[in-house]
Order: structure tokens, then C-alpha cells, then sequence
């Protein structure tokens, strides 16, 4: 049990939770155990989707479904002229699964159709759990299943993909909202169009939003109703095949923002009722809706749940060839209140008896799981309570994510520029905020997401310009506002990479400001795509601005990734005063300085560095990222001797540091001569 106990070695103040730290291990253990007893393995035990749903056989078509509330089951649809027949009536098993063979002939590729379920004191047609493919009728706005199994398979390019998270650069996205047109986009448009963009801007990864369908568009693809169908309104499973491979072909990881924290509350098109009872997937007390989304939680405690869960997990990993997840809403799942009105101001409150241990066991075991399948998979927390060991290995006493999304920096930076006057942004405090981290996990770092850009909300660029931003982004407008506002723009995203301990991620257009906010079809806005789009001809103009903030996120990136485990330097903070509002902080042979006074510009400003030489890599204030052009970055700097300091190993480097800037310098080590003079 040592080892499972490094997590309190890590950080003694868990000592007094060791016990609820070892139980939800040994949970785990128990659960696998139970789970696994007929098979080898939890990837042999999550093949659910192989055995449940529509299948082609050797003898025609077999379909399988668990719906033990059931007296009937048939499908109905196109083969049976939406009739219930006899040939399409299931023989009920053992378990309450239900099974239909047909013969080859009797269902075709195309097909539309769905489950008419009965149960005592009722009927509805449902939508099977295990459907492939759900699409949505045009005209009567009705989702009903459709029999996919063209016959020729996808034939995939890329055989075996190693994502690269050297560091992990993750560009956000959401396939329908991609492209340029007021539409919805497709697979195919975001792998010609948008792709290319994201590979010459330099990640690494993308993460995609809303693959799993969903009957509302505007809900940003977390009120999934069919979780193995990936969403028909952007296009077919072999398009979605062919956009993952061609991202593989560029190098770029594809992770799937999955949603396993609740489910839609429709009973048609989703798991809400689909065999007439309350409690089949979900929980039949009061525990069953959320109480803030409007959905449905899932009952992690049923084995059958666990396996359509895990399941789940496999089949986007080796059908779709994901390179792993983001996990919604796991603050939701962790706790029994879902996290809300908690404080979690003390370790404390992390193991008070709040806790939903099946829920931490499912966690525990899905990350166990998504890496047996592929070693090489990358899976992300969302998670905001800061539950220690999140990110840390079950054997270690963690829960077994790779990375935890760190939410509370998104949160800090809105907060200042809300709250608090230029002149009033501490580098103490900023650099608290984007250190305070632990230890033993990675994270992954963020200015903003789709979050910060949702109607209601603003994003980081149009909280600091705002209406500005439609009159004067126009090359040669000379504007304060829009002046200010990009050059703290492109502060707050290089501050924030330059001190990630994991990853960084930026949702789409957020790289170049995009401008306003994103609000999907609605009733309230007459159905218009007008703001759930991406307006790329903006950062395309050489007249606007826009390219400038773009020129500059490609550099930041390019620096970051071209340092080999930049990620895992340690982090050295070599200046720090909150009067001059100056930062500055070493990692590996980079020194970060940032300047976020206002109104002052320094010159020979001394800050203490390891002795040698200086080259400017990088500067916000350069003319080809907008800037004054105030830095020459041809000039080197060599550090001045102190014998005070002598001992350290640090001598004085002089910078002239314009306001609201930031510069990096790669130092060249330099044998120094002990006799010089000291300066200062």
C-alpha cells in the first residue's frame, strides 16, 4: 500500500484522509474485480457496443438491446413501413435483453428506424441506446436511427498515430460553428478549410466539442441524447474518420470532448425513459435531475451503466480513432451536491462523506481502461473543486487522469480586467495565480474557452475594447483603447503559456480576438447563425488588425514547442515588484520579463539572471505582432557582475522594458571574469 500513498508522501496535509485515499483505491480494485471475473481484462469486459445494437452477421442482421422494464420490444421503420410486424418483434433473453435476427435482406444501409417499446401501462417509441448513427428529419424536425454499414469501410491512412505532448497545444473547436457562412459546418469543411489553419498556427491538438448527438444545437453539443452516434448534422462517420486521419497526417492530436456527467432528459430521442422506467441508466430518487443543467444523472453504481460508459470510451478510441478525452462536468460527478454552493476551502471538504464513490470508481476505472487501450491516449479533467489527485495515477491514490483543466485561471484573468484598474495588476498575484498548482499534476493551462465566449459573456478581447473594436482595428488607426487592449492581450496569453506545467489550450478564433460573442440558433435571435460562426476573413485582411494578434500567438506557440519538454522546466522566478508592476522568470534557457505598468517604460531596468549572454527571441512590442517597435532585438546583453550576489551565480541584466510589454531572451552561457565591477 506504499506506493498508493505517494500522493500523501507528495503533500503530508492529506495524511489525515488517508484512509477515504486508500478506499477509493481499494473501490476500484473491488469494482474491476466484479467486473472482469468472466473476462481478462476491462478492455475485454467493455464491449458492449460489439453486442448491443444493430449488427451484420454472417446469417443477415442481428440487434440486441437492454430494456429489462420492457414486455416488448419490435423495431419499427423503413423495412416494416414504420408498422410493427412480426419479423421485427425481439425475443426477450435472460437480463432483460432483448434480441431480433433478421435475414439479410431485411434491412437495408439507409434505413431509417427506431424501437417501439411497451411496458406495463404504457408505449413510446425510443430510439435504441447503442445507435451508430441518428439523424434528423428536415422537415418534421424528428430524430429517428439509421442503419449505417456502407459497404465499404473507411480505409484509414494513418495507421498508428503518437500524439505529441511535448508540450500538448490544444486548439478548442466546434465543427459546426468552424466556418465562415451563417450554417452549420461540416467534417469535411473543418478538414479542407480549418485544419490547415490550425497546423500553420502551430498546435498540436485539437479538442472537439458536440460530436456525441444532440437534439439541441444550442446546447453546445452537453445534452447528448445518443452517445454512440457521432453527430449527423456535420456529416457521416467516414467524414468524421477522414477529418481525424488527415489531422493524424499533419500531426495534430484529436481529442473528443466527451460527456459522461448527465444525459438529456428527452425520453424520444434519448436514454430518458427507454424502457418506461425512471432508474434504468439514471437515478430513480431525487437524485435522478440535475438541479442546475436540466438533465439527467447517470446511476454509476449499476454495472450495466458502467458498461455502456466504458464502453462507450473504447468504442470512439478504436472506431473513430480518437487520441483520447476531455471529461465534462467531472466537479459534477465527484460530489453529491454536483459541487454546487461548496466553498472546498479545505481539504476537508474533499472528504467529508460528500463524495459519490461510484462515480470516483467509474473516473477511476475509465482512465484505467482509455489507457489499456492506447497507451498513448490523453485524457483531461474539467473539473473546478480541485480535488487532490485528480491528475495523479490510481495506484499513486489518484483518480488517473494525464491533466485537470486549471479553471481557476480563466476566472482570474476576467476578474482583473473587470475589477481591478492597469495600474493595480500585481505580478505577486499573477504569478500565484498561474503557479499554485500541485506538484505531482499536470494542467492544463487557459486564458479563455468556449466559456468565456458564450452570449451573456464576453471574451478577453472584447472585455478590453469592446465597441471599439467595430471603428478602429483598421492598420494605421491609431486608438488607445484597441492599442491597450491588444498589447494586454497578448501579455495575458504569453504569462500563461510561459508557466504551464502541462498544456496549453485556446478556443478557435480567440488566437486573433475574434470579436463579440458566440450565440447559437434560437428562438430569442430569430434562429440566426449570424454569431455562431467563425469570422476568419477578419485575421485573412492585411488591412486589420486582427493579423497582428494572430502573427503573434503563432510566434509564442512556435517558441514554446520548439524547447524540448518546455512543460517540464522548472520554473525559476528571478524578479518580482509589484510597484514597477515587473515579473520576470526563468525556465530552462529562457528568460521571461513582463512589464505590466501602464504608463512606465524602464530603462537599464536590473534584474537578477544566471550569468552570460542575451539574445531577444521575442517581443509584444515588435511592429509585425501591432506593437511601437520600442525593443531592439538585435542588441545582446551581457549580465553585469555584483560580487554581492557572486555566490548565486547571477549577475545584473540591464533591459529597457517598455510599457505593457513582455520580451523572452535565450541565454548563451558565458564564462565571466570575477574582477569586473560591480553595477547596478
Amino acid at each position: 500500500m506504499a506506493k498508493i500513498l505517494n500522493i500523501i508522501k507528495n503533500d503530508p496535509w492529506l495524511e489525515p484522509y488517508a484512509d477515504a485515499i486508500v478506499g477509493r483505491y481499494n473501490d476500484a480494485v473491488k469494482k474491476e474485480k466484479e467486473l472482469t471475473k468472466h473476462c481478462k481484462s476491462l478492455s475485454d469486459f467493455a464491449n458492449a457496443h460489439k453486442y448491443f445494437g444493430l449488427h451484420r452477421d454472417d446469417n443477415g442482421w442481428v440487434f440486441r438491446e437492454w430494456a429489462p422494464n420492457a414486455t416488448s420490444v419490435a423495431l419499427i421503420g423503413d423495412f416494416s413501413e414504420w408498422a410493427v410486424k412480426p419479423k421485427y418483434t425481439c425475443t426477450r433473453l435472460d437480463n432483460g435483453v432483448w434480441e431480433l435476427r433478421v435475414g439479410p435482406r431485411g434491412i437495408k444501409h439507409g434505413d431509417l428506424y427506431k424501437m417501439l417499446v411497451t411496458w406495463d401501462g404504457g408505449q413510446g417509441e425510443r430510439i435504441p441506446a447503442y445507435a451508430d448513427r441518428v439523424v434528423q428529419d428536415e422537415v418534421t424536425h424528428i430524430f429517428s436511427a439509421q442503419v449505417w454499414k456502407p459497404s465499404k469501410e473507411y480505409k484509414w491512412k494513418v495507421d498508428r498515430f503518437v500524439p505529441d505532448t511535448d508540450p500538448l497545444l490544444i486548439y478548442e473547436c466546434h465543427i459546426g460553428m468552424a466556418q465562415q457562412r451563417e450554417g452549420v459546418g461540416t467534417y469535411a469543411e473543418f478538414r479542407d478549410i480549418v485544419l490547415p489553419r490550425i497546423h500553420k498556427d502551430g498546435y498540436n491538438a485539437i479538442q472537439i466539442m458536440a460530436i456525441q448527438e444532440h437534439p439541441y444545437y444550442g446546447s453546445f453539443g452537453y445534452h447528448v441524447s445518443n452517445f454512440y452516434a457521432p453527430s449527423s448534422r456535420f456529416g457521416t462517420p467516414e467524414e468524421l474518420k477522414s477529418l481525424i486521419d488527415k489531422a493524424h497526417e499533419l500531426g495534430i492530436a484529436v481529442i473528443m470532448d466527451i460527456v459522461h456527467s448527465h444525459a438529456v432528459k428527452n425520453e424520444n430521442e434519448g436514454l430518458g425513459r427507454l424502457d418506461g422506467s425512471f432508474d434504468q441508466y439514471f437515478y430513480g430518487d431525487h437524485r435522478r435531475e440535475h438541479p442546475a443543467w436540466d438533465s439527467l444523472c447517470f446511476d454509476y453504481g449499476k454495472n450495466e451503466v458502467l458498461h455502456f460508459l466504458l464502453s462507450n470510451c473504447k468504442y470512439w478510441l478504436e472506431e473513430f480513432r480518437f487520441d483520447g478525452f476531455r471529461f465534462d462536468g467531472v466537479t459534477s460527478m465527484l460530489y453529491y451536491n454536483h459541487g454546487l454552493g461548496q466553498a472546498f476551502s479545505s481539504y476537508g471538504d474533499y472528504y467529508n462523506g460528500g463524495q459519490d464513490v461510484n462515480a470516483i470508481t467509474y473516473l477511476t476505472l475509465a482512465n484505467k481502461l482509455i489507457h489499456e487501450v492506447n497507451p498513448y491516449a490523453i485524457s483531461i479533467a474539467e473539473e473546478m473543486s480541485g480535488m487532490p489527485g485528480l491528475a495523479l495515477k490510481a495506484k499513486d491514490g489518484g483518480i488517473g487522469f494525464d491533466y485537470r483543466m486549471a479553471m481557476g485561471i480563466p476566472d482570474y484573468w476576467i476578474k482583473t480586467i473587470k475589477e481591478k484598474k492597469d495600474e493595480d495588476w500585481h505580478p505577486t498575484s499573477i504569478w500565484w495565480e498561474l503557479t499554485n498548482r500541485r506538484a505531482d499534476e499536470k494542467t492544463i493551462s487557459y486564458v479563455e474557452s468556449h466559456d468565456q465566449a458564450l452570449v451573456g459573456d464576453k471574451t478577453v478581447i472584447f472585455r478590453l475594447i469592446d465597441k471599439e473594436m467595430y471603428w478602429h482595428m483598421m492598420v494605421g488607426d491609431n486608438n488607445m483603447t484597441v492599442d491597450r487592449g491588444m498589447a494586454l492581450h497578448k501579455i495575458i496569453r504569453l504569462v500563461t503559456l510561459a508557466t504551464i506545467n502541462g498544456g496549453y489550450l485556446n478556443f478557435m478564433g480567440n488566437e486573433f480576438g475574434h470579436p463579440e460573442w458566440i450565440d447559437f440558433p434560437r428562438e430569442g435571435n430569430g434562429w440566426s447563425h449570424k454569431y455562431a460562426r467563425r469570422q476568419w476573413d477578419l485575421v485573412d485582411r492585411e488591412d486589420l488588425k486582427y493579423k497582428f494578434l494572430n502573427v503573434f500567438d503563432n510566434a509564442m506557440i512556435e517558441l514554446v514547442a520548439s524547447v524540448q519538454d518546455f512543460q517540464a522546466l522548472s520554473i525559476e522566478k528571478l524578479w518580482e515588484k509589484d510597484d514597477d508592476q515587473v515579473l520576470a522568470f526563468r525556465r530552462g534557457e529562457l528568460v521571461f520579463v513582463f512589464n505590466f505598468n501602464p504608463a512606465k517604460s524602464f530603462t537599464d531596468y536590473g534584474i537578477l539572471a544566471p550569468t552570460g549572454k542575451y539574445t531577444t527571441v521575442l517581443s509584444t512590442d515588435a511592429t509585425e505582432f501591432g506593437g511601437y517597435g520600442n525593443v531592439d532585438q538585435q542588441v545582446e546583453h551581457l549580465t553585469h557582475f555584483d560580487a554581492l550576489y557572486q555566490p548565486t551565480g547571477k549577475e545584473w541584466l540591464k533591459l529597457y522594458l517598455p510599457a505593457r510589454s513582455a520580451i523572452v531572451l535565450r541565454l548563451n552561457p558565458a564564462p565571466r571574469s570575477k574582477k569586473r565591477t560591480s553595477k547596478r
